[in-house]
């Protein structure tokens, strides 16, 4: 099931939303057009808003990232410049939560093997990892993310089109519990599909951490004017927006709109004839320019390190309070305490 934008705006105090990224790199302009600035708007809506850095699913399809606890107060550092308010939002880690993890036992038993191997998901992160071979965790990721959703027993779930299947396993995993146990403890979560457009990383593919292609919001304004100038284009000297036919013109382009609040095809048709080199000055000059105060808050906020951890850790003991409570009700449900 899908609700709209509309009904969580007149609605928003029915609505428990849990987010995420795993604590792999630094957010870049996709996270911030993408998820960032709607888990925002949702908190400013009133909506109770959850988020995990998820540090145990870096585990499923590759080495643990060097220091995991440092790209966690990263993460924290992106999320709080952003404009999330800890005070109204819970920010937690997977690995400081055991009661959350622990659900995912149980919620392995609901689901089948051949479920599990059928997810696209899955399938697109075995296909894009680096590693000859993946673990039997990665197999586990959609049901995890069920654990991730239901300990806190969140009723809506922020999603990309591709993200569904996920979604749906946990909607399943909540449906078969509560009909095994003849019991009421979990919801079936609901889809709220993003309208958040696709930016492609400076070589023309998805904006990945993992890809090195993408540009971090942390960047210098340096660093952005050069990784906008290394971006692929084509020969074509007059800029159109054409997403289907100029994909890595027309993601500029679209960068550049996001940053300005304009329409993209009169981006494009202000930049005219001025070739790549022209789009490429307004595109870094819209992206430093949109980003300047929040690259200012990010500084000031990294001055005080411990204050991260302190939204770490008082995130954490909300998140332990909830999930020891869930845990116990799910023991009880099956019989077990």
């Amino acid at each position: 099931m899908q609700t709209s934008i509309d009904l969580v705006r007149r609605h928003p105090a029915r609505y428990r939303v849990l987010t995420g990224d795993r604590p792999t790199g630094p957010l870049h302009l996709g996270h911030y057009f993408g998820t960032l600035q709607n888990r925002v708007r949702l908190q400013q809506l009133g909506v109770e808003l959850f988020v995990v850095v998820a540090d145990y699913q870096v585990l499923t399809d590759r080495d643990l990232a060097d220091r995991p606890a440092g790209h966690a107060e990263e993460l924290v550092l992106d999320y709080l410049a952003a404009g999330v308010d800890p005070d109204r939002a819970t920010i937690f880690t997977h690995s400081a939560v055991p009661a959350l993890n622990q659900l995912l036992l149980p919620f392995l038993s609901l689901v089948s093997v051949a479920e599990l191997g059928r997810n696209p998901t899955v399938k697109d992160e075995i296909a894009h990892s680096r590693q000859g071979s993946v673990s039997g965790l990665m197999f586990t990721y959609p049901v995890h993310q069920a654990a991730d959703i239901l300990f806190c027993k969140a009723n809506l779930v922020p999603v990309g089109q591709d993200q569904l299947p996920h979604l749906e396993t946990t909607r399943t995993v909540a449906r078969r519990f509560n009909d095994r146990y003849a019991t009421a403890v979990f919801p079936e979560p609901e889809a709220l599909l993003s309208e958040a457009p696709l930016l492609l990383g400076t070589d023309g593919t998805k904006m990945s951490k993992s890809r090195g292609n993408a540009i971090p919001l942390g960047a210098t304004e340096d660093r952005t004017a050069r990784l906008i100038r290394g971006a692929t284009t084509d020969a074509d000297r007059r800029i159109t927006y054409d997403p289907v036919g100029r994909p890595e013109v027309s993601s500029l382009v679209l960068l550049a709109a996001l940053c300005q609040g304009r329409e993209p095809a009169a981006v494009a048709e202000e930049i005219g004839s001025g070739g790549a080199a022209a789009l490429k000055r307004h595109v870094t000059e819209a992206v430093n320019e949109h980003l300047r105060p929040l690259r200012a808050r990010r500084a000031e906020l990294a001055k005080d390190r411990a204050h991260l951890r302190d939204v770490l850790r008082a995130g954490n003991e909300r998140a332990n309070a909830l999930a020891d409570a869930t845990l116990s009700e799910v023991r009880h449900a099956m019989g077990m305490g």
